[in-house]
């Protein structure tokens, strides 16, 4: 045995590892922060000339936007990974996002600009919106196709924390900041901060970045020269079933973690005496125990499968729908609380973990890239940035009633459930079946 060469390839992977979930932190970082300021501030800055409901729902639309650009940038990003590699996919991701998020705290408001304003809001999005397409695919493949033999699950949700993890500096930015300040200069001044720390944590992430080497993987595939001309092609014709169970298992959590980080805080503050710090902090606090517990989920579906793991998560999700509004509207911060970390700490942790490893597993390793990402951000455009305007617009036509969002959060986290119902075990060493496929497919 050689033992300088494992040492090597355990350092080696580790970088890969590091490389992929700081990256991921950082885009996620950047992306959270417009959830977060379209909550807390975009109303008042960019949309004043509109009552405080029709700007909220307003100010989620633009929200909403990134996420129509999401399945374009994991179509060109994709393409992109599957043909000439990840890293340098990934390293374009992260330049593109921290550069449009610099730009976002750079704006003129409408106050100063007019309809501008809103324009140029919308553009830089949608321009994220492209760049976080790309980023999920590249950083779960990184950490997947690195993983040791019986690991996939453990590795590849150490990407996944990136969302919350960005999500909590993204937040905790915001209620710093927003702590030490008056309204007035927040409102002027100090929203604009977090985002021109962007600039910084990207040049960092990129220097992560370049020290790593490509995919495993996809240096075998270079080396064989079996890259395809036209991967997406090739995923969506050949292996659409995947597809679609693809689609079908996130749906527990690709709106609803926007319901519990974005949709929450403008509900709390328009109907219970909860101030936005405390909100946010609430929403940190759970968004911590999500970190924590989404790699041990990860690691649960090495030992006893991804399906099982997925189906318990989005059950626990339905049942907790109602209860969750329940704290939520109770005016309590401990019930706030204990609520999100309930659902978004624990519940979401569940579902998500396994996620990367399950999507890896579906698709050939030579249209790995294509297939996930377009599954993926399928999802995305049509559950997850528009949650919080379908949540918002809900209220708006019940008058209040919240059993409305109830129902959209218990409806979709049953969905998820029920595809994994009918999805196959993919884990390799958990199924002989899926043993085969992976071997055929790397």
């Amino acid at each position: 045995m050689d033992i300088n060469k494992d040492y090597q390839d355990t350092k080696s992977k580790s970088r890969i590892l590091l490389a992929s979930w700081i990256g991921s932190v950082i885009e996620w970082y950047d992306y959270s922060l417009y959830g977060t300021a379209a909550a807390l501030v975009f109303a008042h800055l960019f949309f004043p000339n509109v009552s405080g409901v029709v700007g909220t729902v307003a100010t989620f639309g633009t929200f909403a936007v990134g996420f129509v650009a999401r399945p374009l940038g994991g179509i060109v990003a994709g393409h992109f990974g599957d043909k000439i590699g990840r890293k340098a996919t990934l390293v374009l991701t992260l330049m593109t996002m921290g550069i449009a998020t610099a730009l976002i705290g750079c704006l003129p408001t409408y106050a100063q600009a007019g309809i501008w304003a809103p324009v140029l809001l919308v553009l830089l999005r949608l321009v994220q919106g492209f760049a976080v397409g790309g980023e999920w695919g590249g950083a779960a493949l990184m950490a997947v196709e690195s993983a040791p033999s019986g690991k996939a699950g453990f590795f590849g949700a150490f990407p996944q924390t990136g969302v919350s993890a960005g999500m909590v500096l993204g937040t905790g930015a915001f209620a710093l900041i927003s702590s030490v300040m008056s309204n007035e200069t927040f409102l002027s001044v100090g929203w604009r901060i977090p985002f021109l720390i962007s600039i910084v944590l990207a040049a960092l992430g990129l220097y992560v970045r370049f020290k790593i080497g490509e995919s495993p993987v996809f240096e075998e595939i270079r080396r064989t020269k079996k890259q395809l001309r036209n991967p997406l092609g090739e995923a969506l014709r050949c292996h659409w079933k995947e597809v679609l169970l693809a689609i079908g298992s996130r749906c527990a959590e690709a709106g609803n973690y926007y319901i519990y980080t974005v949709f929450v805080l403008s509900y709390v503050a328009q109907h219970t005496s909860i101030t936005r710090s405390a909100a946010l902090l609430c929403v940190m606090l759970a968004g911590v125990v999500n970190v924590l517990l989404i790699p041990l989920s990860g690691a649960v579906s090495d030992r006893i499968g991804r399906r099982p793991v997925i189906i318990t998560g989005a059950l626990f999700l339905t049942m907790m729908a109602y209860p969750f509004f329940l704290m939520a509207g109770s005016g309590s911060v401990m019930y706030l609380g204990l609520g999100l970390v309930l659902t978004l700490g624990l519940g979401h942790a569940i579902v998500y973990g396994p996620i990367a490893a399950y999507y890896c597993e579906l698709f050939p390793a030579t249209m790995r890239y294509s297939g996930m990402s377009i599954a993926y951000q399928v999802v995305s455009i049509v559950l997850g940035g528009f949650t919080p305007l379908f949540a918002s617009m809900l209220l708006v036509w019940s008058n209040g009633a919240i059993l409305s969002v109830v129902a959209l959060v218990a409806i979709t986290s049953f969905i998820a459930a029920l595809t994994m119902m009918f999805s196959r075990e993919t884990a390799p060493h958990l199924d002989s079946r899926a043993e085969r496929e992976t071997v055929r497919r790397i």
